[in-house]
């Protein structure tokens, strides 16, 4: 007797849209951040860990238990009205981590970035209600930004690339029109743009 299992095909564009998704891309972010500015390893790994698991883990979480019940299509949430409500959720984790953070003691660099994370939200959810952007390319071209502004342009001009393969990868799975990754680059880097110029990094 002879078992057909069933064939599962991972393509580059799925591949880089889950390698570099929102979440891992803030994730990996509050990492090198918080090494940046704690005074131990330890330090580092706690403050980190805060900002990932409220910022990051939960609203994942929450998404993929709706995606079990069926309130959600995938985890890419490709239809627009879907969002709201993650969106939502994703706000008040990243508002819990920044107030967190401050009372905590946290280096000031991180309270900074958990605030810049929220602003973003804050601005993708506004978007989002009329409107589907590539959080993707938001979240690719503002770590661009933060990369540059945070650890020189040098480190900045090796993310750079991947604003570019992030957008291709978004065409490619049909997630988005041209105008909505273009839109979503523009958004990332001018938002991220602003906030830095705004403030004296610690």
């Amino acid at each position: 007797m002879q078992l057909h299992l069933p064939q599962y095909k991972i393509s580059w564009a799925r591949a880089v849209s889950d390698i570099l998704s929102p979440p891992v891309v803030w994730a990996s972010m509050a990492f090198l951040i918080a090494q940046r500015g704690a005074s131990s390893p330890q330090q580092a790994l706690l403050w980190a860990g805060i900002y990932i698991l409220l910022v990051c883990l939960l609203p994942v979480m929450y998404i993929a238990l709706m995606v079990k019940i069926g309130r959600i299509t995938d985890i890419h949430m490709k239809v627009r009205t879907q969002r709201y409500i993650p969106l939502l959720v994703s706000l008040v984790c990243t508002g819990v981590a920044w107030c967190s953070m401050r009372l905590l003691g946290a280096p000031p660099v991180l309270p900074l970035f958990a605030l810049f994370s929220l602003i973003q939200l804050a601005i993708i959810g506004l978007i989002t209600l009329v409107w589907q952007i590539s959080i993707h390319a938001i979240s690719i071209s503002g770590a661009t930004i933060a990369t540059g502004a945070l650890f020189g342009w040098l480190p900045a001009l090796f993310v750079l690339p991947l604003v570019i393969l992030v957008g291709a990868a978004r065409l490619k799975l049909q997630r988005h029109t041209p105008a909505q990754v273009v839109a979503g680059t523009l958004v990332g880097l001018s938002i991220s743009a602003v906030m830095f110029m705004m403030v004296t990094i610690p």
